[in-house]
This record gives C-alpha cells, structure tokens and sequence, in this order.
C-alpha cells in the first residue's frame, strides 16, 4: 500500500483534493469512481513533496505554534488508544502547507519500517535533538503518548518566555526607530531650511550652529555616511557568525547585568528541563547529558556545562560540579542535590526549570515596563534640544524686531 495525492471533479463540478492509501493509481481511480469522483491526476504524495525552487522561496515555515499543536493532537490519540500510523494518517487531514507535506513523507517512512523518531531526525529545523531523543525514548519505554504530553507542555512554555522576551525589546527598539526617523528627517529637511532663513542676519546661538555643523555633516558626506554604515552593520554580521567573534559576543553578554541575568537564568531553565525530561522518559544521564550541552545557546555557559559534564559521567556529584560553573543560583543547586540524593532527579530538575521560567517571565514583563518610558525620555531630550536649538534663533531675531 502507498499513499496517493489526488485531484477529482464532483458531480456538481466542484474540485476536490484528498489523500488516499491504495496499492495502485488504477485502484486509487476505481476508488474515487465508485465514490461519484472524476479523477483529473493521481500521484504518489511523495512527489509532492519536491519542490522548485520558487515554490521553496514562497512556501511558509512550520510554525511553532503549529509543531505545538501537532504534537498536542498526536498525544491526545495515543492517550486514546489509536495507534501511532493510524493517528498520523488522521493529523494529515488537519494540517495543510509545509507540515501536511511533512507528516505524509514521516508516514511513508513509518510504514517502511523506520521508527518514528527516525523519521523525525529528518527534518531538524522544525523538530530538533531533545525532540527527537525524546521520542526515541518514548518508543523504547513504551511511553510515547507521556513523553509528548510533556514536549507539548514544554514547547508551550518555551514559546511563552521567547514572546515575551521578544516584547520586552520589540517596543523599545519601535520606539529608538521612530527617534531616529524623526530625528533624521528634522536635521536633513528642517535644519537646512532654518539655515538659509538665518543666513548671515543675525549671530547664531551655540546650540543651533552646533545642529547646523551636525546637519550640514550629514547632508555633505551622506553617501559616504550610508556606506560606512553598510559596511558596518556586514562586516559585524560576518565577525559575529565567526567562532571568535560568536565567542566575544557572549563573553560580553555574561558582563552586560540584566542581560547577563536573562542569558543565565534561560540556560538553567533549558539545561533542567530538557535533563528532567530526558531522565523521566528513560534516557540515561550521559546520554541525556551529551543531548543538553548542546541545546545552550551561550557558547561560554555551554563550555563550563561541557566541562561539568565531564566530570559528572565520571565521578557523579551532579550539584557539586554543576555549582563549580557559576550558572546556577544556590536554591537550584539545593533543590538538585536534594533530588540527587533522595532518587528524584528528574522531578527536582523539572521544578527547578518551572521556577526560574516564571522568574524568566516576571523580568521579561518588568522589562517591558520600564525601558518604554526610559527610551521615551530619551527621545524627548534628543527631539527637544533640536527644537530649542531651532527655537532660539527664531525667539532672538522676534526680540531684534521688537526693538525698531
């Protein structure tokens, strides 16, 4: 049997498109026949997963949300009896785009004997190693419906903290844009104009020909500023994909003080996590070690938990060498050394990481109240001296008049 992708006409001439599982394109037909269909092409869905690479370019990503809510349904269906193949051909009806074409070629895989983990490592930008080992340890202990009970839990709260992570600095950074588009039309249009207007009648105050020398600057060596610019802003991008420039850069985060914060407190919240997980779906420790220092996006707190580890797989004393990195606060490594000792591990590791996320959470919400109004008042200094400075010049020649 293989799965066909089919497009037919109703006898209402409405067009229709549908999967079918058949041992033929000739069965697939007589199949459709007899369900009043006329059959326009029938293909194995497998080439439909190639695409140009227009389609490619134009197609949309796998969502986050979307890979949540897969692996939510998945889990719901084997929680409720239906097999694994059985419950794949199911979500392929809900799905549509880039993860309906995924889920086929996944089940065309399953049914050629490859274990769904397997068929899962495939595709590492939409489900990535502690995903995948995850599920591997699932199928291997017989608890798969509860590993993805738990991934679903985890991808939700990861995507919670990364939203509002990202609004704590999306609004400022809206804002410093909004600064610098005003601030740049005001010294390219307005400033120059202002110039002409004040042009040798009267002696200019120190602040507006400190603007005008400013704008004049601007408007002189424009393009050589908007090289220089481009060129900064590539050059940056190339030394930070560097080794040596991606390792600068996260050496100066661990220095920088709230970021310094947010960078630690995320990594003791994915190192625990994903070890709770791994340890409770059946994953040993050096494995699910190997699988977690990897996962860390800071390459200076992921050598220090790389050394750790090391010494771990060799000696044990999980709180000891984990306390020896600096990463993580005392109470995490309490509540660790307490789950080391009394045999809960996993269960310790995983109250840890609910924890630090929700103090994860209340700094990102704090963030985002505060660095409004501190941009604000930025903004405001900057746009009123420009409007001082334009004012002045005005305001003195106003007084001259007055005078004759």
């Amino acid at each position: 049997m293989a799965l066909y992708a089919y497009q037919a006409f109703s006898k209402d001439g409405k067009k229709i498109k549908g999967l079918l599982d058949a041992p033929s394109v000739a069965a697939v037909k007589e199949q459709l026949v007899r369900q009043g269909l006329f059959p326009i092409t029938v293909e194995l869905a497998k080439d439909q997963l190639k695409q140009t690479w227009w389609q490619k370019l134009t197609s949309k990503s796998i969502t986050p949300k979307e890979r949540i809510l897969f692996t939510r349904q998945l889990a719901v269906l084997l929680k409720s009896g239906v097999p694994l193949l059985e419950s794949l051909e199911l979500l392929v009806e809900q799905f549509e785009g880039g993860l309906r074409a995924m889920l086929i070629a996944i089940k065309d895989e399953i049914k050629q004997g490859t274990s769904f983990a397997d068929a899962l490592s495939k595709y590492p930008k939409v489900f990535d190693t502690t995903y995948v080992q995850l599920v591997r340890a699932g199928e291997a202990s017989g608890k798969l419906e509860f590993i993805l009970d738990r991934l679903t839990g985890f991808l939700e709260r990861r995507a919670i903290i990364k939203k509002k992570i990202s609004a704590a600095t999306q609004y400022p950074l809206m804002q410093l844009g909004v600064a610098v588009l005003v601030v740049g039309v005001l010294m390219v249009f307005v400033v120059p104009k202002m110039a002409e207007n004040f042009q040798g009648k009267m002696e200019l105050p120190a602040p507006t020909r400190f603007l005008m020398a400013i704008s004049n600057f601007i408007t002189d060596h424009y393009i050589i500023l908007l090289g220089m610019i481009i060129a900064t802003v590539l050059g940056f991008n190339y030394w930070r994909r560097s080794p040596s420039g991606a390792r600068t850069i996260d050496q100066l985060i661990l220095k920088l003080p709230v970021i310094k914060y947010f960078s630690k407190t995320s990594a003791v919240v994915q190192f625990s996590y994903t070890l709770g997980m791994l340890l409770e779906g059946g994953v040993n420790l050096a494995e699910s070690l190997d699988i977690v220092v990897k996962i860390i996006d800071n390459r200076v707190l992921a050598d220090a938990l790389n050394q750790a580890r090391d010494k771990i797989i060799k000696q044990g004393k999980i709180a000891q060498y984990l306390k020896q990195t600096g990463i993580f606060p005392p109470m995490a490594i309490h509540l660790i050394n307490t789950g080391e000792q009394s045999g809960q591990l996993d269960a310790m590791l995983l109250t840890v990481a609910k924890n630090y996320e929700e103090d994860l959470g209340e700094l990102a919400d704090s963030l985002t109240a505060k660095l409004g109004p501190i941009l604000l008042i930025g903004m405001a200094v900057i746009v009123g001296f420009i409007v001082i400075a334009i004012a002045l010049p005005i305001t003195q020649m106003s007084e001259l008049a007055g005078k004759f």
